[in-house]
């Protein structure tokens, strides 16, 4: 528990009733897997033929990785811990007029894969929020400069003026209008232009009741043929830049565009752990978990990740907090420069975390620095990128900066509250599911076989815990080689049936064990964290289609082009809800959507 001069906690912490369970499983699960990996290694060393030898290594090989998963999986038993907030004290304990500034950042890159409507929910959701409106600013990173999605938001600064006060005086906590009413681009052709508009400033713009609206900026930065803009990393760091320029808020907000608030208290929330003296200092994000509207019943696609967004960050709350799931987190604009005790310092004083803003957003002078900071080569001798803002290196941006800011020594937290905080959009058919797995897959191998890799690197910087659980995600994809070795038509031929053990011989109650003690631990695990077994089912049936298609092919791709044969670009997952997909995904049809190689297997 966290408590003040006022006796009012913020924030208090249990610790799971299951922790020693897990621990006493953790040791004789290994135990048992340490037996069975011996058993082969014998049988490979005691191989009489070539046929013999091959099939015991790859028992060896597959068990290893079994093994291997298996440790990673582990960490996040070790201490999971459940985190409450209360809000509704923070007003007793610090003055509204001292909350700390906010800066929202939404990220959208394509209008016909991401509706311009959808940004306009998103960012009207957050302009609700129930926080001092002059401490509030929303900017916008449109990276395809699409004149549909400025003239969208444009249309919503209008809209704003009523929408605001509704939400205000009816006490509306779902602030997406999309939400309560339902209760052209060239840029590959030429250089993008930079292009920075402030469509409402707090100190001037107000609503039909006559309050002040919260600012409202829109960026779609400069492009060239001859800089690499390093995809949602390298618009995410224009954003830090620019918005240091105008407004310099020392808490950000970062969201994907279909990604909406579902709670105005969500920054209240946030402040518990910010403005708490001991958690402070080495405080650097807060993570609120990704939650989906519209999953149908079963969830038939797994597109839910349970354990990837909910069961896998709590585990971590215990530890050093959660990984930066990429939307719903609550920075601190501290944090990417440098670490808690080394601060690095940016290349001019107007881009430092403790710089003051004194004039207006409008000015000309803030106007041209900030046309100036948001420039194509800003890169260029800085340490932009590297050591400082959202981190390059992997299409996975979100895993790799979480990563690197904790291994720095800034510790996360995971806020899960009841009401869920964000709600955004799912993919409906198959293959924008298998996509999406596969840009993530290849940019989790980024990671994981890099000089930062969690293995070496992560466990010297954070500790063993730490380190396993950043690997269990990076390695994730080599469950490809497991499943591909496990496949049935092998295993079942006379060669293969020969060595695996008989119903009679002891070596069958360990397999037995194994295989029961691993699938019963994932089912509690998924039930015990609001999940169905028919959600389970499908989630188990999902992981083998991934296996075979975006996590092999992610890793065919992450090879080649790490032989230096092929690179890979950075596919969007399409947003776009067709009504007849959307019935039948509602009724449970799996649809594959359009012919792919993903299909093959």
């Amino acid at each position: 528990m966290s408590s003040n001069t006022h006796g009012l906690p913020l924030h208090t912490h249990k610790p799971s009733r299951r922790t020693t369970a897990n621990r006493i499983f953790a040791v004789v699960y290994g135990c048992a897997t340490l037996a069975l990996i011996s058993h082969h290694a014998l049988s490979l060393l005691n191989s009489t033929t070539l046929t013999s030898f091959f099939i015991s290594l790859t028992f060896l090989i597959s068990d290893s990785i079994l093994a291997f998963m298996f440790a990673t999986t582990q960490s996040f038993h070790m201490r999971p811990i459940y985190r409450k907030e209360f809000p509704e004290n923070l007003k007793r304990v610090v003055e509204e007029s001292d909350f700390p500034a906010l800066d929202v950042f939404i990220s959208t890159a394509d209008p016909y894969k991401e509706p311009p409507m959808n940004v306009v929910n998103t960012a009207l959701s957050v302009m609700a929020y129930d926080y001092p409106i002059q401490k509030v600013s929303v900017y916008i990173s449109d990276d395809g400069g699409s004149a549909l999605t400025l003239f969208a938001l444009m249309e919503a600064a209008k809209f704003a003026r009523h929408w605001l006060p509704f939400c205000r005086n009816n006490n509306k906590v779902d602030c997406s209008p999309e939400a309560y009413f339902a209760i052209d681009r060239d840029s590959h052709l030429s250089d993008q232009v930079e292009n920075i508009k402030v469509l409402l400033e707090s100190n001037k713009d107000k609503d039909i009741t006559g309050n002040l609206m919260p600012n409202l900026i829109y960026v779609s930065r400069e492009k060239s043929k001859t800089s690499t803009h390093h995809f949602k990393a390298g618009a995410l760091n224009v954003l830090l830049r620019v918005s240091a320029i105008m407004t310099n808020a020392p808490i950000i907000l970062t969201l994907d565009c279909d990604m909406h608030s579902n709670d105005p208290q969500t920054a209240h929330r946030a402040l518990c752990y910010i403005l708490d003296p001991e958690v402070r200092p080495k405080l650097g994000y807060i993570q609120f978990p990704q939650l989906f509207r519209g999953i149908n019943k079963n969830d038939i696609y797994a597109c839910e990740h349970k354990r990837l967004f909910q069961i896998d960050p709590m585990g971590m709350n215990g530890l050093s907090g959660s990984n930066h799931l990429g939307t719903g987190c609550f920075f601190t604009r501290r944090a990417f420069f440098g670490g808690p005790s080394n601060f690095l310092p940016p290349e001019i004083p107007q881009l430092s975390p403790n710089n003051l803003v004194d004039k207006h957003i409008w000015s000309s002078e803030v106007m041209e620095l900030a046309y100036c900071v948001a420039a194509c080569n800003y890169e260029n001798n800085t340490n932009w990128g590297l050591k400082m803002g959202v981190r390059y290196g992997s299409l996975v941006e979100d895993y790799f900066t979480g990563y690197r800011l904790q291994c720095e020594g800034w510790k996360s937290i995971f806020c899960h509250p009841d009401r869920a905080a964000f709600y955004g959009d799912i993919p409906i058919n198959l293959v924008e599911v298998l996509n999406q797995n596969k840009r993530w897959a290849i940019g989790l191998l980024e990671v994981a076989f890099s000089k930062f890799s969690p293995i070496t690197f992560g466990t010297r910087a954070m500790g063993p815990l730490m380190g396993l659980a950043y690997a269990h995600s990076g390695f994730w994809p080599i469950w490809s080689i497991l499943i591909l070795v496990c496949l049935p038509p092998p295993a079942n031929s006379p060669q293969w049936s020969h060595y695996l053990p008989k119903v009679s011989e002891p070596w069958f109650l360990l397999y037995v064990y194994l295989f029961l003690g691993a699938y019963i631990q994932d089912f509690l695990d998924f039930v015990l964290a609001g999940g169905t077994f028919y959600r389970w089912w499908n989630d188990q049936r999902m992981w083998i289609i991934r296996g075979l298609s975006s996590y092999l092919f992610g890793l065919i791709e992450f090879l080649l082009k790490y032989s230096g044969i092929s690179t890979h670009g950075f596919n969007l997952t399409s947003k776009v809800l067709d009504e007849d997909q959307r019935k039948r995904y509602e009724q449970g049809t799996m649809e594959f959507g359009v012919p792919s190689p993903l299909f093959v297997p």
